[in-house]
């Protein structure tokens, strides 16, 4: 099977900047795209960050200019540097994976168990 795992959240005052990192691992054949998204308490999930095949980028205008998605396909990782944090930012933040398992014909989505991030004073 595959399993996702993140890491690096924590607690950060206002203006301060957390790594997160995901490591795919498990039986699948390639990954199409990685993502990240967060959830705050009794809000909706929401999309943060996305790359795809060919380290094309996309951002969610609240986080443009502020964090930056990037990926190691030897490493089967992705990071999300997050600088200039805001309470607004508080969330645990899910990794996402689009990618082929192993035999298989199409592609699925995969998720991490998430990591808390809490910015805070």
């Amino acid at each position: 099977q595959v399993q996702l795992v993140e890491s690096g959240g924590g607690l950060v005052q206002p203006g301060g900047s957390l790594r997160l990192s995901c490591v795919a691992s498990g039986s699948f054949s390639s990954i199409n795209a990685m993502a990240w998204h967060r959830q705050a308490p009794g809000k909706e999930r929401e999309w943060v960050a996305t790359i795809a095949s060919g380290d094309i980028t996309n951002y969610a205008v609240s986080v443009k200019g502020r964090f930056t998605i990037s990926r190691d396909n030897a490493k089967n990782t992705v990071t999300l540097q997050m600088d200039s944090l805001k309470p607004e930012d508080t969330a645990v933040y899910y990794c996402n994976a689009v990618l082929r398992v192993r035999w298989g014909t199409t592609y699925n989505d995969f998720w991490g168990q998430g990591t808390q991030v809490t910015v805070s004073i």
